[in-house]
């Protein structure tokens, strides 16, 4: 069987028109996303990727047609994480809802061309015409959702060998977070590195610092030994404009005179649909900067100095 080499496939006209496609496809969706002409929803992450199937669905050579949107992906992803338009791990998180449905869109047109033969000029017309779907499709979900934001919340708890009143002045103000990271935090979800208390009361303020920016809280409530309660001011966390944040409790429930649980509450506010899918992804990256902050206090417990 004779090799097939990039030559060959470059010459034919599906690989070149589907690199095309999918880069001004991609480039669209990343346009309408950053210019906030599009919300992040059912448009965007599904009915956004069917449309790019359907029209890449059309070309006559199915493998050449495969091997130009694999490469036009890969090379576009490439560049987002390289210019800091988007993280590695929203990438990561974001492939399943761009592949599942250009595969969904690509058989459905295969399935029409099994029964019923498709002309040339309707191919051609095909390749283009999905895109009007997409720009009629985007107000019409902008109107409904109207910026709607979900509110959640994390809880993480641990349970430490240490009184509350220890435990509760070894989180008020961290001086230096360091150790294992999460596996997210490894790729590239902010890290923590201190987080640092003005004052020990209410109304003070306490900031964090990430490796990525900052998050600036309001202390509301200050109970040594029994409640830590602070509302997000202000924050500034590299490319991720569609989270939000509200509020951050520490809890402090003393099981013995040696022995305290603390629950962290993060209360966060998303923009992101469909949120069964990106529910779960929200509150594990979340929860490992619980994880990872609770590993410190437990460090700093145990070597004070």
């Amino acid at each position: 069987m004779p090799k097939v080499g990039f030559r060959h496939i470059w010459a034919d006209r599906s690989f070149r028109v589907s690199i095309i496609q999918t880069t001004v496809f991609l480039g669209l969706g990343m346009l309408f996303l950053h210019q906030e002409w599009a919300a992040y929803g059912w448009v965007m992450f599904l009915c956004f990727p069917v449309i790019l199937g359907l029209s890449l669905g059309v070309h006559p050579n199915k493998k050449a047609m495969f091997y130009g949107a694999i490469l036009a992906l890969a090379l576009f992803l490439f560049f987002i994480i390289i210019a800091g338009i988007e993280g590695m791990v929203c990438v990561i998180f974001l492939l399943p809802l761009i592949i599942v449905p250009l595969f969904l869109g690509v058989i459905i047109v295969h399935l029409i061309e099994k029964y019923r033969k498709v002309k040339e000029e309707v191919r051609v017309r095909v390749i283009w015409s999905p895109l009007l779907i997409f720009i009629l499709a985007v107000p019409l979900e902008n109107s409904m959702l109207q910026n709607e934001q979900h509110i959640e919340s994390v809880s993480t708890e641990i349970i430490l060998p240490y009184s509350a009143i220890e435990v509760f002045d070894a989180i008020k103000s961290v001086d230096t977070l360091y150790g294992a990271k999460p596996f997210l935090m490894k790729l590239d979800l902010p890290v923590p590195f201190k987080c640092i208390l003005e004052k020990e009361e209410v109304n003070a303020l306490r900031i964090c610092y990430f490796g990525g920016g900052r998050i600036i809280e309001k202390v509301t409530a200050y109970e040594p030994g029994e409640l830590l309660q602070m509302d997000v001011i202000d924050y500034e966390l590299t490319g991720r404009v569609w989270l939000g944040f509200k509020e951050a409790i520490y809890t402090f429930d003393s099981l013995a005179p040696a022995k305290t649980k603390m629950i962290r509450t993060t209360t966060y506010t998303s923009k992101l649909y469909p949120r069964a899918y990106w529910r779960v992804f929200e509150k594990l990256g979340i929860s490992q900067e619980h994880d990872y902050v609770f590993q410190n206090v437990q460090r700093s417990l145990i070597e004070p100095f």
